[in-house]
């Protein structure tokens, strides 16, 4: 396995690695809407987390050799569910190809410094 790791995009809170390359798979840890400059949640309602999330895995998927079109399958994780459609006219702005990718939606309790939204995902690399 590689380990990724870009200063484009927020560093580890925790324990784990930004992404992980294995075989001709990328394994991107869950992002949250923290600015990669600062490493502080941005302030936002939850289309500007959503677009934040997905500009952080953007960037841990091209330092890994792949892309946003890449993706195969994402797990969405958000505090409140009421707030899926907004978060899910973001997200089709972002994944856009044919097929879209698999993909969960959970609600959770809470996630890491107050988000509202994360998001993994698993792509192939170019």
């Amino acid at each position: 396995m590689k380990k990724i790791l870009t200063s484009e995009a927020p560093t580890p809170v925790g324990p784990y690695s930004q992404a992980v390359v294995h075989g001709n798979l990328v394994f991107a840890s869950g992002q949250i809407p923290l600015d990669p400059k600062t490493g502080e949640r941005i302030d936002g309602d939850v289309e500007a987390q959503t677009e934040r999330v997905i500009e952080n895995l953007h960037a841990v998927l091209t330092a890994a050799g792949s892309s946003l079109e890449r993706v195969v399958r994402t797990t969405v994780y958000v505090t409140d569910l009421t707030l899926f459609g907004r978060i899910n006219a973001v997200y089709a702005r972002f994944f856009v190809g044919d097929p879209a990718p698999a993909r969960a939606t959970v609600q959770v309790a809470a996630l890491p410094l107050g988000a509202q939204i994360e998001i993994d995902a698993i792509a192939a690399l170019d």
